[in-house]
């Protein structure tokens, strides 16, 4: 029955997926908004959603090497597997917005959330920084695609051959439909797809902080790699990048901070998390500064020491925490 959940939940991410990505770039052409703030936004916080729902439901029960876990691994998955994969299938231009406010903000966010989990207990005054810090990112976002309008609207002439267009038009309408209707399927995929992997992950008799960190890290990645995917090989490169840098962001500041929020004694994080995941998930995030900036791009090379940086990390959790 797990491997039923498992591939159902894999079917109803590839379909929702390729949903946001449709929605999305069209409503991004026809609105005037650049596919970037979409992807580092709605996309990034609707494929996140998974995490939201894990981390959760894991804080009310007590679980918070679950919780914790599961963000610090989703980051790396979405960096080291899933950037990786992506640059593989095709090398991947990084925008000067990206070096100059998105990748700062992550790297600060990882460094914030090992600062925040060093004594052991993510508490709520720290999910409320956490979120607070989610929402002043996200208005830096909204001014800057402001300030840039008027080369965003040309750019978007070229890209999508359409005019800015705000009316409730039915074609309009039905591409906001797609977009919500594929956020909810795939948070509906995620939650089958985790179910299934968790109940696999008991019968093997394997830890929490194992599960959180490879099973449901991966299965909540599940959204961004195929959103990722599609979106690269659909040439909308801007939803590419924006949306796994934008999924990083918010995972740590608006998903850990609100589940940070949820429980009164806030969530007790584990000595290896502390020690090892917590701090890798920032090395990650440091590692792309040389990355980005030497050619402003992610090489096929690059994108494949990424994704076999992640096949040594995955090695090790099976070799030292089962």
């Amino acid at each position: 029955m797990p491997l039923v959940w498992c591939a159902a939940g894999l079917a109803l991410l590839v379909l929702g997926a390729e949903l946001v990505v449709r929605g999305g770039t069209h409503v991004a052409a026809r609105l005037g908004v650049p596919p970037l703030v979409i992807g580092l936004t709605i996309v990034a916080v609707g494929t996140s959603t998974p995490e939201l729902a894990v981390g959760i439901d894991a804080a009310l029960r007590g679980e918070g090497e679950l919780a914790v876990g599961n963000i610090a691994g989703t980051n790396i998955v979405n960096i080291l597997l899933i950037l990786g994969l992506s640059a593989l299938i095709e090398p991947l231009a990084i925008r000067m917005q990206t070096i100059r406010l998105d990748l700062p903000i992550m790297i600060l966010a990882s460094l914030m959330l090992v600062a925040l989990a060093w004594d052991g207990n993510l508490s709520r005054i720290d999910g409320i920084i956490l979120t607070m810090s989610a929402l002043a990112y996200t208005m830096a976002i909204l001014h800057i695609a402001r300030r840039e309008s008027q080369g965003i609207k040309a750019a978007f002439s070229r890209e999508f051959a359409a005019r800015p267009d705000s009316t409730p038009t039915p074609e309009n309408l039905l591409s906001l439909g797609a977009l919500a209707a594929g956020l909810v399927v795939i948070a509906v995929g995620a939650d089958l797809l985790v179910d299934g992997a968790v109940a696999l992950a008991r019968q093997w008799g394997v830890s929490d902080a194992f599960i959180g960190l490879t099973i449901v890290a991966i299965g909540t990645s599940s959204p961004e790699l195929v959103t990722t995917v599609v979106s690269t090989i659909r040439k909308a490169r801007d939803i590419a990048i924006g949306n796994l840098l934008g999924s990083s962001i918010y995972n740590i500041l608006f998903i850990l901070g609100i589940t940070c929020i949820v429980p009164d004694a806030g969530i007790q994080v584990g000595q290896a998390l502390i020690r090892i995941d917590i701090p890798l998930t920032a090395a990650v995030a440091l590692l792309c500064i040389p990355v980005f900036v030497s050619g402003r791009s992610v090489t096929r090379f690059e994108g494949g020491l990424f994704v076999i940086a992640y096949a040594v990390y995955l090695a090790y959790l099976i070799a030292a925490r089962t």
